[in-house]
């Protein structure tokens, strides 16, 4: 699908207006984000084509930051070790933030994977109405034979439940904050210049 010719221009000009002095994490992003040339000519990256340079991939429009936050989210809870391409795969596909949906997937991590995939199992088993069975991990072909066998299904239900509403969660919560804090601003800069 080709890009409209003033598709991303609307998320430059947020972009644009949005970068005021005394703003680090932009200043910041802007440092160390890759410029659209850059990413164009690298060759492990021919396969998104032109679609890799478009703005509301880098900038940060409410959009797409909340967009690949709440995506992001989502994806946390695959159950699987794919989490950074898949999020890459869909912010592309979506046109959402890259580095707010990386960010976003990496707070699964190894101090916080256990966790979180102990409260989804948990979710799972009392929504399936299974009482939570005891775990004790052996190195062991015949352990992932029967030992996993119980844990699978509230397993991946309970993922498939706190990914979903964890992620709808996370959207509506940024986008609830990143408002209150543009009304803030404007009702802020109003009252200022009515003072003059």
């Amino acid at each position: 699908m080709p890009l409209r010719r003033d598709a991303g221009r609307n998320c430059e000009l947020m972009f644009l207006l949005q970068s005021a002095p005394n703003t680090m994490p932009r200043r910041l992003l802007k440092r160390i984000c890759p410029s659209p040339g850059s990413l164009e000519s690298r060759w492990f990256l021919r396969l998104f084509g032109t679609r890799i340079a478009d703005p509301r991939l880098w900038g940060l429009c409410r959009r797409g930051v909340t967009g690949a936050f709440g995506v992001g989210l989502v994806v946390c809870f695959i159950p699987l070790p794919v989490h950074l391409v898949v999020a890459t795969l869909l912010a592309v596909t979506l046109r959402l933030n890259i580095p707010v949906i990386i960010g976003t997937v990496l707070l699964i991590n190894p101090l916080t994977i256990v966790p979180a995939y102990y409260l989804a199992y948990r979710v799972g088993a009392a929504l399936l109405n299974m009482p939570p069975a005891g775990f004790s991990f052996e190195m062991s072909w015949d352990w992932l034979q029967n030992g996993l066998g119980p844990m699978w299904k509230p397993f991946l239900v309970g993922c498939l439940v706190c990914g979903v509403v964890g992620g709808v969660l996370g959207y509506m919560g940024l986008e609830l904050v990143w408002r209150w804090r543009v009304a803030t601003k404007y009702r802020g800069r109003r009252e200022t210049s009515n003072a003059y």
